[in-house]
């Protein structure tokens, strides 16, 4: 039986060439693993995944002229080429941009270096925390409309821009008198960097995203608009319902009551976590 097996493998390996694998070779592959799989994650999670098909029915369609030889639209093909690249990183611009802002967040220098004081360091207080709850479910109970971006890696300048500087201290007072309904502030969002509000009606992107309920509206497109382009955490009070939901990530949850909003806030409140977090917070987006 090992005689057969020998002679055929000596039969079937004639001609056949075998590369010497090194331990280098291995982790050069797994590298190249976790790239392709990183990059497929992030395709299928934004929109350049509906793109991306688009592209590849278009590469299915120049195959088959190829295949067929209609030389006047391979001709076409290949003069336009360079001109589709261009369009290409142009048409990703969001998507590209926003991967680089992910590969940023992931301090990798910073979680191993003993001399980075700020990584225990916390974003906000226990004192704001309980402010932004208070206020969103007092807010609630009067169907009064707010929508407050809590930020965290990523700082939102461009955004502040767009409202109003305060730089005053988070304080459910201030909060609740900000979104009170014909005051100067109550139009657009908080932005809330660690335990101070340092702008107020600023403006955010809405989602594009075609597949949310009919049923939200603007400040519910806003706070998912401005979670699929950073990674704050966006809190919405709705002024027809008066319910409290979070936007994080391009996701929506729904509905939530102030325990559940109290451990999305706690999740974000140390710097330390951010790479726990990421999966953690995911988790809860099981409503929609």
């Amino acid at each position: 039986m090992i005689e057969w097996i020998q002679n055929f493998i000596r039969n079937y390996s004639n001609g056949m060439y075998f590369p010497h694998i090194q331990i280098k070779d291995i982790i050069e592959i797994l590298i190249v693993t976790i790239i392709v799989y990183e990059i497929m994650l992030w395709i299928k999670n934004t929109k350049a995944w509906m793109l991306l098909r688009g592209m590849l029915m278009l590469g299915g369609f120049i195959l088959l002229a190829w295949l067929f030889q209609m030389n006047t639209i391979l001709y076409l093909a290949k003069e336009s080429i360079n001109v589709l690249a261009i369009a290409a990183i142009v048409v990703f611009q969001p998507e590209l941009r926003r991967a680089l802002e992910k590969l940023g967040e992931k301090n990798l220098f910073s979680n191993i270096n003993p001399f980075d004081k700020n990584k225990e360091n916390q974003r906000f207080s226990d004192e704001t925390l309980d402010s932004i709850v208070r206020a969103c479910y007092a807010m609630g109970s009067v169907c009064t409309g707010a929508l407050i971006v809590v930020e965290q890696v990523i700082q939102l300048t461009e955004y502040e821009m767009t409202g109003i500087e305060l730089d005053c201290k988070v304080s459910s007072q201030v909060l609740i008198n900000i979104f009170e309904h014909n005051t100067p502030l109550h139009d657009g969002a908080v932005i809330i960097r660690g335990d101070r509000i340092t702008s107020a009606t600023c403006y955010l992107p809405l989602s594009d995203n075609m597949t949310i309920s009919k049923d939200l509206g603007t400040r519910h497109r806003a706070a998912l608009g401005m979670s699929e382009v950073c990674d704050a955490l966006v809190i919405v009070v709705s002024e027809e319902t008066g319910l409290v939901s979070v936007a994080s990530g391009g996701r929506l949850l729904r509905a939530i009551n102030a325990e559940e909003l109290r451990s999305q806030l706690s999740q974000i409140q140390y710097r330390k976590t951010e790479t726990k977090n990421k999966f953690s917070i995911r988790k809860g987006w099981h409503r929609s």
